[in-house]
């Protein structure tokens, strides 16, 4: 039969498809995976909205960006970012020694279809917000291969999108480009305001063949010289960068001799970030498909260089693969209670109502990308430490539930070139989504919520092994914190009491771990007594993967021939725990082939308990057994 163009088809559902959640996240990148997670685990019906066919963003198949976060490629120890970012980091690990984006597409999906009270929506588009003077009622989206529209509600919503799209529709305050120094004061902000920002980039994947591969250059990519590539390098090199210049690493140079600068290393299979447009066009988001297709002819011209204008060590590579997807670093920043600036960066200002950190450094990238040839690509701002982010920031200042997470987070041009980074978007979406679930909980706004129960959520993302620079485990149901604890044996500096000192990692002043003495033929054994008699639910470890190491997937050869393979060798591997009651063992549990940080152990239900022991038989791969804390409800 014909079906004329104006005619409805007959399976569309009419009226569209309503859902109601407690929470919203619409993106599906690091921050949004994370904080719809977080949400749903706290208890909160949530939903993720997710416009493309995988999760991840900038650090799925589609664009194969890797994390960065606070570590700035092994720069500053014990830094890496933990929670649901570490567990999705350490599974890849079990799962993907030859570094598969399919694989690591896999983790990523798979943590969140089995996720309780998550629904997952993918490609779904967010078309439109529907407002109610200051509240978000509804959002409309549409799920282009079912054809499927749907109305959905929330209580609360978080915006992840890394455009602000959320927002933009539901009229939040927003900002876009540079602001002047007179705004906030930032020394290192312009004299006027403009328009600039970071462009996108799009990255390539070449491998070696083992013999020479010709390349010919597309008619419609660009022709590049030498002199274009003056300040960008494309050849096997590492660098450091800082806010005056690129400095190639001189031979017998370490990477410790820089650890304050952003380094990094360069071969001709992979990259380059640097290939990068859009900074300085008319409109970042509205011209995204003439800067992507501006960025395929930059990208082609560059490989024709690499291969065929001079010796760039390429002779026997081949291009494999080029990214259908370009990656953003920047568009509009959602306007929040707090708007952090350039002084909480650099100065790592402490904020008391911290829900999130950084270390990335001040890393500001010239607005012309690639065409800016007298310029070095990025200026970089470093400093040591970390930065705080307080949880105004993950606020929209107008919009009373809405939330927000990623790269459009409230925060400066300048301040947003440190916060932007994934590892960074990560650990800040699990902030939000905690929040959002218990503020949902409590039928509050974010807003009223972060006024009333602020210390109550930073306890919460330090029992799920969120970090808080500064900030203790002081958990009031936690009953490991005044039990008494003896070790089978322990080295100097790591004595047993280390499990309940309240700081779950190594800081650069102090180790917070118990190790042992070695491993004994009957194992290590590690006996929480408690003050007193009580029903015990809950035993939760926090181990050790080694926070300075990196373990992020990556196109680059350079950067995963620096990574170990497998499972991190300090992590427990095989161990039981023993809850006892004047000596008789009321429950026991069996662990094998564990290869994740934080090991969460529930009872079927709780017990009367006095005591609980724990005995290692193995790890995988280290001499002694590492824990950082035990906690018990």
């Amino acid at each position: 039969m014909r079906r004329y163009i104006n005619e409805i088809p007959s399976h569309l559902p009419q009226p569209p498809i309503e859902k109601a959640y407690d929470v919203i996240v619409a993106g599906g990148g690091m921050s949004g995976l994370c904080a719809a997670i977080a949400s749903a685990r706290q208890g909160a019906s949530t939903a993720l909205v997710q416009d493309r066919s995988v999760f991840g963003g900038n650090a799925s198949s589609e664009t194969r960006m890797h994390i960065s976060g606070a570590s700035c490629h092994w720069g500053k120890k014990n830094a890496a970012e933990t929670g649901i970012l570490m567990e999705l980091q350490l599974e890849n690990k079990y799962l993907n020694d030859s570094y598969n984006y399919s694989i690591w597409d896999g983790v990523l999906w798979s943590l969140a279809l089995n996720t309780p009270n998550l629904d997952c929506y993918l490609n779904t588009t967010l078309f439109r917000a529907h407002s109610d003077g200051e509240t978000i009622a509804s959002i409309a989206c549409y799920q282009m291969n079912t054809e499927r529209h749907f109305i959905m509600r929330a209580k609360i919503y978080i915006d992840c999108t890394g455009n602000g799209t959320l927002g933009y529709f539901a009229g939040a305050e927003y900002a876009i480009g540079r602001e002047a120094k007179s705004d906030y004061g930032e020394p290192d902000a312009p004299d006027e305001r403009d328009g600039e920002t970071m462009g996108n980039t799009i990255y390539f994947v070449a491998q070696d063949c083992g013999h020479p591969v010709r390349f010919v250059k597309p008619t419609w990519a660009h022709s590049f010289d030498e002199s274009d590539f003056k300040h960008r390098y494309h050849g096997d090199v590492v660098v450091y960068h800082n806010a005056d210049d690129v400095v190639v690493l001189k031979p017998g140079e370490d990477y410790a001799d820089h650890a304050d600068e952003l380094v990094e290393k360069y071969d001709v299979q992979s990259g380059y970030w640097w290939i990068e447009l859009g900074g300085d066009w008319d409109d970042i988001i509205g011209q995204a498909e003439d800067i992507r297709y501006e960025l395929y002819r930059c990208v082609y011209g560059v490989w024709d260089h690499i291969k065929n204008g001079g010796d760039h060590g390429a002779d026997n590579y081949e291009l494999v693969w080029v990214g259908n997807v370009a990656g953003t670093r920047e568009s509009r920043r959602l306007t929040g209670d707090y708007i952090l600036t350039e002084h909480d960066i650099l100065a790592g200002k402490p904020h008391a109502d911290e829900v999130a950190y950084g270390g990335w450094p001040m890393d500001e990238h010239v607005a012309g990308g690639f065409r800016a040839k007298g310029d070095i690509p990025s200026r970089v701002r470093s400093f040591k430490g970390y930065f705080t982010i307080p949880y105004g920031c993950y606020c929209s200042k107008n919009i009373r539930n809405l939330m927000m997470a990623g790269r459009n987070i409230s925060a400066s041009k300048l301040a947003m070139g440190a916060t932007r980074v994934m590892g960074t978007c990560a650990v800040g979406g699990e902030a939000a989504g905690i929040a959002a679930a218990m503020a949902a909980r409590r039928q509050l706004t974010p807003r009223e919520f972060g006024q009333k129960h602020l210390p109550e959520l930073q306890q919460e993302l330090l029992k799920q092994d969120c970090y808080l620079v500064g900030t203790r485990n002081t958990d009031p149901a936690d009953l490991a914190r005044s039990a008494s604890v003896t070790a089978s044996s322990e080295q100097p500096g790591f004595v047993a009491a280390k499990v309940i000192n309240g700081v779950a990692r190594n800081t650069e002043s102090a180790n917070n771990l118990w190790r042992s003495a070695g491993i004994g033929p009957a194992g290590e054994t590690l006996t929480l007594k408690l003050a007193r008699t009580a029903a015990v639910s809950s035993v939760r470890l926090t181990l050790d993967p080694n926070l300075s190491e990196e373990r992020c997937i990556s196109v680059s050869k350079a950067f995963i021939d620096k990574e170990p393979r497998g499972v991190a060798p300090d992590l427990l591997k095989d161990y039981e725990i023993n809850i006892l009651h004047e000596g008789t063992v009321r429950w026991h549990k069996q662990v094998r082939d564990n290869h994740q940080r934080l090991n969460v152990l529930d009872l079927p239900e709780a017990v009367t308990a006095d005591e609980v022991q724990i005995r290692i038989t193995a790890t995988n791969g280290a001499p002694d057994a590492h824990i950082f804390e035990v906690r018990i409800y």
